[in-house]
């Protein structure tokens, strides 16, 4: 007697060579609509889901596959009595294989379309023949993903059959990928910030080489229902990237977003920046961006959120640098930068789009909002206040700051980032930090950002020694009168946001 295999994809690459062993070695071929149509085309000799079923299809394709003729087909137990006295009895003929995509879902939930026609790309009737398929997998072969063919192929000619190992494997191949179409669905409908459980689905682009350490495995994934600047990006030259690379990236180009009017350029090192400016050319812009640690910088990325010439990209390649991004690059620059064969180039397509961070912890997972939000409450709170100019550093650096580990402190002398302090137990060392590192290279007057309130006036204290000429700091201690206080006393403004940025 003939095995019998069901068929309906969406995606029909290699379909039919693979259909065509399948009639070679004596399956006969049930499919539905398209699919059908693909086969015949290809001179084979598939069967219509009607004449299996006795029901025509209907509700505009809806309803074709959803009778008891399929899955009884699928889910009965070959070694049941009971199981398969039925199927005789109801005239139920069992189906061995499964071949089955879905509608592209994923491919077009993101796009300019209305709800209604995003719904009609919800597939109800192959995540329910998957799922049967799956859960039978005991006797029933299930094929979701076309590079399984070639094994299917290779096992059914050495063994007349397919491996149980084999049939397992691909039935969890099943659940995975029901389970992320679900959750992209439910995403879509639900639009819940914190729904009752967290759905995840991702896509996986690639393994990688190794994870923070080489001794640490690692992958690649992007999501399927979100856009985001770290999922559609261009590589335009270099080697592959690493998780760490990956990481940088994300960071360092969610800092140039937060310039959104203006040319910006950061570099990051370790998951922290280590250089940030505004400016009104290309060049200068990245050049007062390598002048903040022209040390940290080698071995860095850079992100910029504009153009890059062929100015700066000659300035770019006097440093070792793993990775260059930037909305676009001149032809000219392009040339000049691949001179460095394993410099990778990226070219970022979407802006940043996070609404939400997942931290993992053992046995679970913090969910919060992204720290989007900049304070428009800003207020002076010494006897003194900050000139104009200095009130644009202290925005400038308070923007910085929220991206640096914390105990974090940002040092500026307008638009240009000069000593970042952070990652420490405690805030006087993150200024001292970010102060000596300022002073360094720099000798007239420079302001200070802090990610969070100053328990103590010590803070203040140094920044009077050290020549520090405002500051911008949340308040909110319970001696936040002391460190004004301490500001008056040294004549130095201090403004309030109201605002904490910890960044754990």
């Amino acid at each position: 007697m003939k095995k019998r295999a069901l068929i309906s994809v969406s995606d029909k690459t290699r379909l039919a060579d693979f259909a065509k062993f399948l009639e070679n070695n004596d399956y006969l071929l049930i499919s539905t609509g398209g699919t059908f149509k693909h086969l015949k085309d290809a001179g084979l000799n598939p069967v219509q889901i009607e004449e299996v079923t006795e029901f025509p299809e209907m509700l505009d394709g809806r309803v074709k596959t959803l009778h008891p003729k399929v899955h009884g087909g699928l889910l009965a137990v070959r070694s049941n009595e009971e199981h398969m006295n039925t199927v005789e009895k109801h005239n139920i003929g069992l189906i061995d294989l499964v071949v089955v995509n879905l509608y592209p879902f994923f491919e077009n939930v993101n796009k300019e379309i209305s709800l209604e026609e995003k719904v009609e790309f919800i597939d109800i009737g192959g995540p329910s023949m998957l799922r049967s398929a799956a859960k039978n997998f005991e006797s029933v072969t299930v094929i979701t993903d076309v590079e399984d063919y070639a094994k299917i192929q290779q096992e059914i000619s050495e063994n007349g059959n397919t491996e149980l190992s084999t049939r397992k494997y691909l039935a969890g191949k099943v659940f995975n990928l029901t389970s992320a179409y679900d959750a992209a669905i439910s995403k879509m409908l639900l639009d819940e910030e914190f729904p009752p459980y967290l759905n995840a689905s991702y896509q996986k682009v690639s393994d990688l080489r190794y994870g923070e350490n080489p001794h640490q495995k690692a992958a690649y994934y992007v999501s399927t229902f979100e856009s985001g600047a770290m999922k559609d990006f261009e590589i335009l030259g270099g080697k592959e990237l690493s998780f760490n690379n990956l990481r940088d990236m994300d960071l360092c180009w969610k800092v140039v977003n937060e310039f959104k009017n203006e040319m910006a350029c950061c570099a990051v090192k370790h998951s922290t920046p280590c250089g940030v400016a505004v400016g009104n050319s290309a060049a200068e812009t990245y050049r007062k961006t390598f002048d903040c640690d022209p040390v940290s910088i080698f071995g860095g990325i850079i992100g910029m959120n504009f153009k890059v010439d062929a100015e700066t990209a000659t300035e770019l390649n006097k440093t070792f640098l793993e990775i260059v991004m930037a909305t676009d690059f001149d032809a000219d620059a392009l040339e000049i930068l691949k001179q460095k064969k394993n410099l990778r180039i990226i070219k970022i397509k979407n802006p940043v789009s996070d609404r939400q961070t997942w931290v993992k912890i053992d046995g679970g997972m913090l969910v919060q909002d992204c720290d989007n939000a900049f304070s428009d409450d800003l207020k002076t709170v010494t006897e003194s206040s900050p000139n104009d100019e200095q009130k644009a550093a202290l925005i400038f650096a308070q923007r910085v700051v929220k991206y640096v580990k914390s105990n974090a402190i940002v040092v500026s002398n307008g638009k240009q980032a000069l000593g970042i302090g952070g990652g420490q137990v405690n805030r006087i060392w993150a200024a001292q930090q970010a102060v000596e590192r300022a002073k360094e290279k720099f000798s007239g007057d420079l302001v200070l950002a802090s990610d969070a309130f100053f328990p103590f006036r010590d803070v203040v204290d140094f920044c009077a020694e050290n020549g520090i000429k405002a500051i911008i700091q949340p308040g909110g201690s319970v001696k936040d009168q002391e460190s004004i206080d301490a500001a008056n006393e040294h004549g130095i403004p201090m403004m309030f946001t109201g605002m904490r940025h910890f960044l754990h």
